[in-house]
């Protein structure tokens, strides 16, 4: 009877942790897309504030420090100096969902978006609040800097 419930308990753990792997594994690729278009459909729009974090207006880095904590409960840097020091390197050819793209914008400014798949990214646009963008866009591909996974 030991015996069985030994093999019992062996099989249970060695299907869970089987089943485990294959979800980590699996989620990655398109898995964190959903959390992030349900926050980026409540804040699209919103307009851009320096130093703000809510529905009254963003920062590029407020917003992605927000979409982290609603999407995934994720606590990250505050500033886009602090989270291009941070994450995981990732190179362009790697982006998935949830990755911070970050763009140099001039010699001492930089910006950040939060990759959504399909070569896109969402961000808070100092002319146009909270929109998504292509990163095929001239403007973009331009200032591309690289990119971080946080996830």
């Amino acid at each position: 009877m030991r015996f069985f419930i030994l093999c019992t308990i062996v099989l249970l753990i060695n299907g869970c942790a089987s089943m485990q792997s294959t979800t980590v594994s699996t989620e990655r690729p398109g898995g964190q897309q959903a959390p992030l278009v349900e926050v980026y459909s409540r804040y699209q729009g919103v307009p851009y504030q320096y130093g703000g974090m809510d529905e009254n207006g963003f920062d590029c880095s407020g917003f992605i420090k927000l979409t982290y904590w609603e999407a995934f409960q994720q606590t990250i840097p505050r500033t886009t100096e602090q989270q291009v020091k941070h994450g995981e390197p990732i190179r362009r050819d790697q982006l998935s969902a949830g990755d911070v793209v970050f763009f140099q914008t001039s010699s001492k400014q930089l910006h950040a978006g939060i990759y959504l798949g399909d070569n896109t990214f969402i961000h808070a646009s100092t002319s146009k609040g909270v929109i998504r963008s292509s990163l095929d866009n001239i403007y973009w591909k331009r200032h591309y800097l690289k990119a971080r996974r946080f996830l």
